[in-house]
């Protein structure tokens, strides 16, 4: 179970400062344990921390990164299920789903070791003209320098990885803002990192007020600003952030289509996944189902009476399929936004009544594009059903959105399948399965309202690095 309480991690040190921040047992709304709150004047040592190490952070051989890395990877295999449990109280995902985020903490970590000795340059021939005779040119990556890294509820361990890792693998120092919700998973992964001999000031994971986090957004001295969240958000921190580099991953409003070749049983277990696994609470969860009018009625049917099947309870439960929403208020907005699209025509299959913070699997068809929960992200356990009878109006619909994270299509059409990679403005297409699905090494984020720069390892840590060419002139005497 959880300690009584946490201290933040201050330049690799704990500091238990304080027991300002209680975080809630999200099924029971009890309090399940307190955290160290980071001030002003902590987050303001952690920067100075973080620039002042980031000459030794950089001067990192390999092997010393690579190890760190490896550090984590085996720790958190030792203490897997502490993570699992901490991750199923603080944040209330179903405790499955719990140890299935743990893994994939464990996989991120393991492939950003993975990939610190591939961290290389090039060559380059400059002889392009008689101009440039004697010229011979290579570049290699450097790390950017202190960063900044906001992370957000849904996954606290995974996301945290995502960012954390690509940071120490490149050799930048970092200050970490997890979400006031879920902050033990990171905090455990601190003590994890001050087991290690990383500079001191490496790295500050420091809970702090969103109102407290301004210096995470606006001080010089950090060179990158990495956020994951809500577009209002992250939109608006880009404005402020001045001149440092800033990655956004901001949300979706996922698509899937479904073709008239598709395997309904296999598409419809994928669908319910994607539609409702830890209560639609994820980026890329299932939103909008596009189902070809030949198989509409049967799809409907059949995902109806698996929906409405679902085990929703207390997330320990290891039967537990959906648990609570974040917040009761989050559980409010998202039974709201539906009964805004009953008043406005759209029809309820299943689902769609609130009780506390649980919700349950919620279909709709019916609902007009202008409707919150059609043209906004949900990011809870609800889907729209429509229907297409042509593949291109498939495509179009898929498009019609500010958002373009990533999308599905169901499709044994080789020729579809192309088209749609082509045409949907999305950062990802994933022809065969749900718009849900990532691996941690590839290429992820989007475009539109989705964001800016991409993450997945190598992707992050080219993002964390910066450019540095060295020319060299052979004089014609040497020559």
């Amino acid at each position: 179970m959880l300690q009584e309480s946490y201290p933040y991690y201050l330049a690799n040190r704990p500091v238990a400062a304080n027991r300002d921040l209680p975080v809630l047992d999200k099924y029971t709304g009890e309090v399940a344990t307190y955290v160290a709150r980071a001030d002003q004047e902590a987050i303001e040592h952690g920067i100075e921390a973080a620039a002042e190490a980031a000459e030794a952070m950089r001067r990192l051989p390999a092997y010393q990164r690579q190890s760190v890395l490896y550090h984590c990877v085996h720790r958190l295999e030792e203490r897997a299920e502490e993570l699992a449990q901490a991750l199923c109280i603080e944040a209330g995902k179903p405790i499955r789903d719990s140890r299935g985020e743990v893994q994939r903490l464990i996989d991120t970590f393991r492939y950003a070791a993975e990939e610190v000795p591939r961290l290389g340059g090039e060559v380059m021939e400059l002889e392009i003209s008689a101009r440039a005779r004697g010229y011979r040119g290579m570049y290699k990556r450097v790390p950017i320098g202190p960063v900044s890294l906001i992370s957000p509820f849904n996954f606290p361990l995974n996301l945290v990885a995502h960012k954390v890792a690509p940071a120490l693998a490149v050799g930048c120092p970092f200050v970490l803002k997890p979400s006031s919700r879920t902050p033990v998973g990171a905090l455990i992964l601190g003590e994890i990192l001050a087991e290690t001999d990383l500079p001191e000031g490496a790295f500050s994971i420091l809970p702090c007020s969103r109102e407290g986090a301004d210096l995470f957004t606006t001080d010089d001295r950090l060179k990158l600003l990495s956020f994951t969240g809500s577009p209002a958000s992250g939109w608006e921190l880009k404005a402020r952030a001045g001149r440092k580099k800033v990655l956004l991953e901001l949300g979706g409003n996922a698509a899937c289509i479904i073709d008239e070749d598709t395997d309904l049983d296999d598409a419809l277990e994928r669908v319910i996944i994607g539609a409702f696994y830890q209560s639609g609470q994820s980026c890329i969860s299932v939103q909008r189902i596009i189902i070809h009018e030949s198989i509409y009625e049967e799809f409907k049917r059949r995902l109806v009476e698996r929906a409405s099947a679902l085990p929703m309870g207390d997330p320990k439960d290891e039967a537990t399929f959906i648990g609570p929403m974040i917040s009761e208020k989050e559980a409010r907005r998202v039974e709201e936004w539906i009964d805004e699209a009953v008043e406005h025509g759209a029809t309820v299959l299943c689902g769609g009544k609130r009780e506390g913070a649980m919700l349950p699997a919620t279909l709709l068809e019916g609902v007009r594009r202008d409707d919150r929960i059609y043209a906004r992200e949900a990011f809870g356990p609800v889907a729209i059903l429509s229907r297409f009878s042509d593949f291109d109006e498939a495509l179009a619909e898929v498009n019609d959105s500010s958002y373009g994270l990533q999308a599905g299509v169901f499709t044994r059409d080789l020729y579809r399948a192309q088209k749609a990679w082509d045409e949907l403005e999305v950062g990802g297409v994933v022809i065969g399965d749900i718009p849900s699905w990532r691996v941690d090494h590839m290429p992820y984020g989007g475009v539109k309202n989705s964001g800016l720069g991409r993450e997945g390892l190598r992707f992050a840590m080219e993002e964390m690095t910066e450019l540095r060419l060295m020319v060299i002139r052979t004089p014609p005497a040497v020559s």
